[in-house]
């Protein structure tokens, strides 16, 4: 049953397409339009389903001057789905400003939970992670990141790290050099693809394998700083 008015969250495969809930494809069936970042992305993932709506693009190019025209249309009473390129909304993703919007203005926000690469990651990494610290993504530049990482060593727990899938080499070499090479570290490696593989060892066992491997892909690092 479908809300009127209403903005759903709702969390998409992070590789394979069967990793779908009946509830997401229920919403994106039900609402009256689709919120995402790319429409290339939103229409291959749509198609899988055979699923056709009108979309509406919200990034970080556009999200301030898009938020007035979404607001209108669920004063109209629309419903829509926001969704990502891939995984649960809102993770280092557009759209934080357009809840905040709509909370603001008494429509709901209805999340919708489904895949995300976090907690598979954690559960197949083999760490105690009772207490986390997820950090997300370090900063691109290199003077930012290793500045990050010193404060990051201060706290004591498994510290979760995310970046793109061509800068774990830069990342791991940078991560030995502030936390040292002997930390116990896990990475989840294109997680419920094909190739998914978990590389567990030392942080300078990580950077080496890296390295040698040229290693490419979506990634989790994991790192126990206890």
């Amino acid at each position: 049953m479908i809300t009127n008015s209403a903005l759903y969250l709702v969390s998409t495969p992070i590789g394979n397409y069967d990793d779908i809930t009946l509830r997401a494809l229920n919403v994106l069936k039900a609402v009256d339009f689709i919120i995402c970042e790319e429409y290339k992305e939103a229409r291959r993932l749509l198609s899988q389903y055979d699923i056709e709506k009108e979309l509406f693009a919200l990034n970080e190019h556009n999200e301030k001057e898009a938020v007035n025209d979404l607001l209108l249309k669920f004063i109209e009473g629309k419903t829509a789905a926001l969704i990502s390129d891939c995984g649960t909304p809102l993770f280092s993703d557009p759209g934080h400003l357009l809840v905040d919007v709509c909370i603001s203005q008494k429509i709901k926000v209805i999340p919708v939970p489904g895949a995300n690469s976090l907690l598979p990651a954690l559960t197949g990494s083999g760490l105690d992670f009772e207490k986390f610290y997820y950090y997300g993504w370090l900063s691109p530049k290199r003077d930012e990141r290793r500045t990050e990482l010193f404060r990051i060593k201060n706290i004591h727990e498994v510290i979760v790290l995310l970046d793109t899938p061509y800068r774990l080499k830069s990342l791991m070499g940078d991560v030995v050099k502030v936390l040292g090479p002997n930390k116990p570290c896990v990475v989840a490696f294109q997680l419920t693809m094909k190739d998914e593989r978990f590389f567990r060892g030392t942080t300078g066992d990580i950077s080496k394998l890296a390295e040698q491997k040229n290693l490419k892909g979506e990634f989790v690092l994991m790192i126990n700083n206890r």
